[in-house]
């Protein structure tokens, strides 16, 4: 059974920060290009940041900057540390995987930047 289990979202100040972590089990890893998306209420699901098998990585230009993704393989785990936090960046942030021939998404962690 697949599972990505998302955490290290909450409330945090503009200017803060917070890292995500995504947890995945049941699919090879290291294989699966990985990333985080965002749907912030009443708007639709958007790419936040994605980083290949081979460790190449894109950011949104609203993002760029100030989040940076990574992976760590050897604990089948992504990671989003987020900067410079805007009010903008409240959302829920969801982990998504793809392979060949599939795709999987977490639950979501809800990130809310506010004063």
């Amino acid at each position: 059974q697949v599972q990505l289990v998302e955490s290290g979202g909450g409330l945090v100040q503009p200017g803060g920060s917070l890292r995500l972590s995504c947890a995945a089990s049941g699919i090879s890893f290291s294989a699966y290009a990985m990333g985080w998306y965002r749907q912030a209420p009443g708007k639709q699901r958007e790419l936040v940041a994605h980083i290949t098998s081979g460790g190449s990585t894109y950011h949104a230009d609203s993002v760029k900057g100030r989040f940076t993704i990574s992976r760590d393989n050897a604990k089948n785990t992504v990671y989003l540390q987020m900067n410079s936090l805007k009010p903008e960046d409240t959302a829920v942030y969801y982990c998504h995987s793809r392979g060949r021939v599939n795709e999987f998404w977490g639950q979501g962690t809800q990130v809310t930047v506010s004063s």
